[in-house]
């Protein structure tokens, strides 16, 4: 069995995620009504795995985690809603500790959560078997000298900063793409991917010399957030891809949630560009689909693919592919994969290249594009 704690200050939601994951058949579940008494019961009842709404009373949800995580680290999964806010209070929760999250598609009451219901449970179970990291401190911003900008902890800095990334990112696609040999790096992340995410593309210096894709499993009102607090992290600029984008160098692109991302050519000009999410694919953005896209247009010795934690096998093939055509493809380990799902599937299928542990990824990956 497993111990599930749901935590949220409705009583109908409460009700409704019990009864989801009653019928199950493998939960032994209690329910607290705010972040006090998830505190209490944590303690008490000694869940596997917690579900924590974010607005409650008394105490809120990303109080209630700072507190979980310091005196009984557990998995947790966010239940957050689909706004700006929403995204920034789920940013600082996995940024504390939890694994994971759902957005609920009807704010904060929701009554239709059987649109997430099967996500809801994939994640919750990837969570019970998950690996718990620490809670640690934002890195540290851009170089010193570089303008200040309005912070992102607030709806109105949010806001201000995706206006000021999408007149950048405009100016960018513009530009004439200065891709040296045409080498590129694409990584593909699911479960887990924010936080590793935030610990491999700051180790990247602002001289790296590809441009970088990015497919993350998010929804569409996340991925411009996401993009914004990267961008404050990193020494590369981080844009979402909400439009067709000629490949820079000194850019990473994140591609937008609720949607694909491919790489074309315009001409001559490398591009990525976002299209209308596949039918045939389960996981957006796909990364089964930015591999083979890469593939078709990047010479394989020029293409680096990396695969990160993540549940399910979105992108195995593809990174197989790449890997067999003669390009280079690092999975994750298991020691610190916070779900060794994706990096698995590419392992059996003899699709990586290398296996290392997310905190040596960079150091590889920068090795590798400085040779060429």
């Amino acid at each position: 069995m497993i111990k599930l704690l749901i935590v949220d200050d409705s009583a109908l939601m409460r009700r409704q995620l019990t009864l989801l994951f009653q019928a199950e058949g493998d939960f032994e579940i209690r329910q607290a009504r705010n972040g006090k008494e998830a505190v209490d019961e944590n303690r008490q009842f000694q869940p596997d795995v917690v579900t924590l709404d974010i607005n409650m009373p008394e105490m809120d949800g990303i109080t209630a985690l700072s507190l979980i995580m310091a005196e009984r680290p557990v998995p947790v999964v966010m239940l957050s809603s689909l706004t700006e806010k929403g995204a920034l209070a789920t940013f600082e929760a996995l940024n504390l500790g939890a694994v994971d999250y759902v957005a609920k598609p009807g704010g904060t009451i929701s009554l239709t959560l059987d649109q997430v219901a099967p996500d809801l449970l994939a994640k919750v179970r990837a969570a019970a078997r998950a690996k718990i990291g620490k809670s640690r401190a934002t890195p540290v911003a851009k170089a010193v000298g570089q303008p200040a900008t309005k912070p992102a902890g607030s709806a109105q800095g949010l806001r201000q900063r995706l206006i000021d990334e999408r007149e950048s990112a405009q100016r960018a696609s513009a530009a004439t793409p200065a891709v040296g040999s045409e080498g590129l790096l694409i990584i593909g992340v699911s479960t887990g991917g924010p936080r590793a995410l935030e610990q491999v593309l700051p180790a990247l210096p602002a001289n790296f010399p590809w441009p970088v894709l990015v497919a993350q499993h998010m929804p569409s009102s996340f991925t411009g957030p996401f993009s914004v607090r990267l961008d404050g992290l990193c020494e590369l600029s981080v844009v979402e891809a909400v439009r067709p984008m000629a490949v820079q160098v000194g850019t990473i692109y994140i591609g937008k949630g609720g949607a694909d991302m491919v790489l074309t050519r315009r001409g001559s000009v490398l591009t990525v560009l976002p299209k209308p999410e596949s039918s045939e694919h389960l996981w957006h953005p796909s990364v089964e689909l930015l591999a083979r896209s890469a593939l078709e247009h990047v010479k394989p010795g020029n293409l680096v693919a990396v695969m990160l934690t993540g549940m399910g096998f979105d992108g195995a093939d593809g990174f197989a592919a790449i890997k067999r055509a003669g390009g280079r493809t690092i999975a994750e380990s298991e020691e610190t994969a916070v779900v060794f799902g994706m990096p698995a599937v590419l392992i059996e299928k003899g699709g990586a290249s290398l296996v290392v542990p997310l905190d040596k990824v960079a150091t590889q990956v920068k090795a590798w594009a400085s040779r060429g």
